[in-house]
């Protein structure tokens, strides 16, 4: 309010509101392949995990691919000079070891992109062949970090936990979506350029 004697500053004066426009963005729609897609893939993902979760398929399946990286990762530790050795699934070294169960082994995440990879509309051919060479990179993926894991636990075992619950594990699930992401965008390219 202004009291006689005051001046009217009008550079302090508000300034009135501008009308807006507020636009309504309906939510994005899903088109029939993109829906096929994700319910191919929560079921196959579903399959997987119930099967490597079956008591025969652990023993005789998961259990000797553990034991049979912890042999190559071993192999990989003593290049470089750290001198260990290996007890089934365990990797011991001078004063540290580390006992890859399941989880650690990359089995999880071959899993999820296997299960993006076979549910995704692709030529059956490119499908075998992404699933072939996306395991395998995430596999040879997995020894690096089963090596670093050691090395950061026989050298800074406090960061050992760190490393191996939160940024690995990240790390390891974000490769597996980034390879899932070059390999299906050659053939998102295409559907569409063949709808077209």
């Amino acid at each position: 309010m202004l009291k006689p004697g005051n001046r009217l500053n009008i550079h302090h004066l508000p300034v009135p509101c501008q009308k807006q426009t507020i636009r309504y963005h309906p939510p994005v729609r899903l088109d029939r392949r993109q829906t096929l897609f994700l319910v191919r893939f929560a079921v196959l993902l579903l399959v997987f995990f119930c099967v490597i979760w079956l008591g025969p398929v652990d023993r005789n399946v998961i259990a000797p691919f553990t034991r049979g990286l912890a042999r190559v990762s071993a192999v990989v530790l003593n290049l470089f000079g750290e001198r260990v050795i290996v007890f089934g699934s365990v990797i011991q070294g001078r004063g540290f070891a580390v006992d890859i169960k399941g989880g650690c082994n990359g089995v999880e995440a071959v899993l999820l992109l296997c299960a993006a990879i076979a549910a995704f509309d692709a030529p059956w051919r490119a499908r075998v062949l992404g699933l072939v060479a996306g395991s395998m990179a995430l596999m040879s993926f997995n020894i690096v970090r089963i090596v670093s894991l050691y090395m950061i636990g026989e050298r800074w075992r406090q960061l050992f936990e760190t490393f191996h619950l939160a940024v690995w594990q990240t790390i390891m699930f974000a490769v597996a979506a980034s390879i899932f992401v070059l390999w299906s965008g050659r053939f998102a390219s295409r559907h569409v350029a063949a709808r077209t």
